[in-house]
Parts: C-alpha cells; structure tokens; sequence
C-alpha cells in the first residue's frame, strides 16, 4: 500500500527585517511562497528551479538568458538574495557559473537554509555552493565595494527592505561602483517598484543614465500607462542591449510585458536628474494590498 505524501505545513519565524512565512504550494509538490510581513520576497520550486513563477523574476531571466550565449557560464553577483530563486535557475541553465548571492538579512538566510537547502549533491547542502552559488550576510553596498573592478559578467539588484528599495542604493555613486565592478559589455539589471507619476522610477532612469550608455525598461503596459503600481525591470550596459530579443520574450510571457528605449525611455525620464547621497529617498511604499498576501 502506497503511503500518502507527507503534508508541507507553513513555516512562520521572526527574521531580522520583520516576519517571515513559508507558503507550500498546493499544485506543486516542493515549491513554497516566501513573505515578509505579507509582501511576497520570493517563489522556489525545490524539483525545477527554472520554474518562475513572478514576473518579474521571469523578466530578469530573459535578462541572464541574453547575456552570453546559451549555457556559457557566468559570473554573477546577486544583490537580495530572498530564497535564491534567480541564484538557483541559473545555476540550471548555464552550469559552472561563478554566483556570489548578499542579503543582509541573517535570520532570513537561516530560515532559507534550513527549509529550502540547495541539494546536497550538487554542493553540500544548506547554502554552501550549488553551481558555484556562495551565499554570504552583507549589506549589498558594501558587497559592491569590496568586488575587483571588471569581475561581472551581470549584475542583478533585488534588494527590498520590506517592500522599499533603501536609499543609499538608489544613488549616483552606487551606480558608479554597480557599473565599476562590471566587464565591458556587462549588464546591469535592477528590479524597482513605482506608480505615476513615477518620480522614483525617472530618478532612477536619470540616475543609471549618467553611468550607462544603453538603457532600457522592462514592464507590463498597465504599470507603464500609470494604471496601477507595480515592478519595473531596468537594464543597463555600456555595450548593446539585445532589445528585439527581450521584447520577443516578454512579449510572450503569461503577462506581456513591453521593452522601452531610445526616444519613449527619455520621455519617461523627462527633466529627472541623478539622485545624490543628499537626497536619496527609498522607495515608494506601495499601497494597500499592492504585494500582499493574506
């Protein structure tokens, strides 16, 4: 007689940025929904990690899925860490890259560990080298700081505190050490959150602007139309974007997205100036029931 499959239960713990919550997905065997104080960080199916289930998480894919080609290693720094779903899908994709992940969450690192190990054979265990996934507690502008000029291949930003982008990540000289750590040609992608009249979204554009020579942005039509608030991917490099490419890609994702650029992006961005470490501001909170789960 075939024993019934063990029930996930919902893990609830205190972590250093509020309360964290495990969700097991009921359609999936091994996946699991993980939120802090209600706002969703992260979604990890433990049997596919190339399972994305945000969208903008599927957007940033696209990203790293453009940045070489297909199965060429990578070395990657991952600025918010969450449950590791990017760290984890990449490791899929293209093996042997080099991903260095920073939270500065401990607690939260902790609770990752002990409920969504990387596998054991692939790496030892808890959070210790899937792929040449390094997971380490540190806050991400020091992490920057202390990485060897022209060490990335990518740059991926996903730091949240709660549900706001800190301020002193949102600054020109942040994105001047973002841009430093970088190869030529390499990319930086940032996910950001904002609603019309998209002040902190134009700041940010004017910001990375000034540093980079190519930009564009990623997000579904309704956001872009100022209809409601929600997530905005922006890529950055010194060298071409594949734009026709990723807008292909988003295009045909569950949730269309658009890519913008060239003239459409400079309207959005308008008289916005780069932001400063004077008047670096987080940013916005979102409204009621923007990200939450009950």
């Amino acid at each position: 007689m075939t024993e019934p499959a063990e029930e996930s239960l919902p893990v609830v713990r205190a972590v250093d940025q509020g309360t964290a919550r495990l969700l097991p997905d009921v359609d999936r065997r091994r996946a699991w929904l993980l939120t802090v104080d209600d706002a969703p960080q992260s979604y990890v199916d433990l049997d596919d990690p190339t399972h994305l289930e945000f969208e903008y998480v599927r957007r940033i894919a696209h990203v790293l899925d453009r940045a070489a080609a297909p199965g060429t290693p990578l070395d990657v720094l991952h600025l918010g860490g969450g449950g590791l779903t990017l760290p984890r899908y990449l490791a899929a994709t293209r093996p042997g890259s080099r991903q260095r992940v920073v939270e500065a969450d401990r607690a939260l690192l902790a609770l990752v560990a002990e409920h969504l190990p990387l596998p054991v054979a692939e790496g030892g265990g808890g959070l210790g080298g899937l792929g040449g996934i390094t997971v380490r507690a540190q806050d991400a502008r020091a992490a920057l700081r202390d990485r060897p000029p022209g060490s990335l291949d990518v740059l991926v930003a996903d730091v949240f505190g709660g549900s706001r982008v800190p301020a002193h990540l949102t600054t020109l000289s942040c994105a001047r050490e973002a841009a430093r750590t970088l190869r030529p040609g390499g990319i930086y992608t940032a996910n950001l959150a904002d609603a019309a009249p998209f002040a902190f979204l134009r700041s940010q554009l004017a910001t990375l602007a000034a540093v980079f020579d190519r930009l564009c942005l990623i997000a579904e039509p309704a956001v872009l139309r100022g209809r409601r608030f929600g997530n905005a991917v922006l890529v950055a490099s010194r060298a071409e974007l594949p734009l026709a490419e990723l807008a292909r890609a988003v295009a045909g994702d569950p949730f269309p997205a658009r890519v913008v650029h060239g003239g459409e992006l400079a309207r959005i961005t308008g008289d916005a100036r780069p932001v400063q470490e004077t008047d670096a501001e987080p940013s916005p909170l979102p409204p009621g029931g923007a990200f939450t789960v009950g």
